[in-house]
């Protein structure tokens, strides 16, 4: 995935706590910028279902990484391709 692509479904997410809609459900979507938005904290959760997901990214000089944790990048950028754009 392209760097810019990442950033840009970052992005979408608002800081703090909102409520989103993903693939016609509702969930609970955090995230939290740290070292002055080098990097950041994102999770999700669906509310009344099943469906986490979290993952930390971080923009270094050689670009942007999504490190998810303990699942795969799939079910990460599924969530966040599915928000709005910002």
């Amino acid at each position: 995935m392209d760097h810019d692509d990442l950033d840009a479904l970052v992005d979408r997410v608002p800081l703090g706590w909102s409520r989103q809609e993903v693939d016609g459900r509702a969930w609970g979507v955090t995230r939290v910028d740290h070292a002055g938005g080098r990097s950041s904290t994102i999770e999700g959760e669906e509310l009344g279902g099943a469906g986490r997901m979290s993952a930390n990214v971080w923009r270094t000089a050689s670009g942007t990484h999504l490190k998810p944790c303990e699942m795969p990048a799939e079910q990460v950028l599924r969530v966040l391709r599915a928000l709005p754009p910002a």
